[in-house]
């Protein structure tokens, strides 16, 4: 008896499914529109405060400058990528950074009474000295030593894996070794 009732199951299960439905015709599909990631808005800050950060841009734009039309660090937006690298950094790394700016900020406004943003690159640059000493394997013992040399690594690393540094590349037909990949904030 059990065979016979899967075969009558069987034979009644055509009559069970919907009918065949004709594919739509390629005027019939619907057309999706497709806009860019970047058009969707404006990266949030996630780390620093506002003259952490600005003071951040300011020191990138003069680590990695643009030069020859290449992109740099503000072309690249590599304090954007570096807040939201800290947001979920180790937390020694973090004040590593809170501190080297703050200290930044605080050396701007009482030698020069101005932000360190609004320094020229001349007095800018000045704050930066310990970036000009000799490269060692020792980490700096000095603080914003320390800042400076891991802010200057990162900014670089930053600029150079880039989407903008990419797609000049691309754009100018200079090739890189490997697959060129580049870094991008997902929401």
């Amino acid at each position: 008896m059990k065979r016979r009732h899967l075969l009558q199951t069987l034979a009644a299960t055509p009559a069970l499914l919907p009918a065949q439905q004709t594919s739509p015709s390629p005027d019939e599909n619907a057309v999706l529109a497709v806009d860019s990631p970047e058009s969707a808005g404006l990266p949030v800050r996630r780390f620093f405060t506002p003259d952490q950060f600005s003071t951040l841009q300011s020191l990138a734009d003069l680590i990695a400058p643009s030069i020859d039309g290449r992109p740099g660090a503000k072309q690249a937006e590599a304090a954007s990528f570096l807040d939201f690298l800290l947001a979920k950094s180790p937390r020694d790394r973090q004040a590593l950074y809170q501190r080297g700016l703050d200290t930044l900020i605080r050396t701007s406004r009482t030698r020069h009474q101005k932000e360190f943003s609004e320094l020229p690159s001349a007095e800018a640059n000045a704050l930066l000295t310990p970036l000009t000493a000799k490269w060692t394997y020792a980490a700096p013992k000095e603080p914003v030593a320390a800042f400076l040399r891991a802010v200057k690594a990162d900014i670089i690393r930053a600029t150079a894996n880039s989407r903008a540094v990419a797609e000049a590349n691309v754009a100018g037909r200079r090739r890189a070794t490997g697959l060129n990949p580049y870094w991008q904030v997902i929401e």
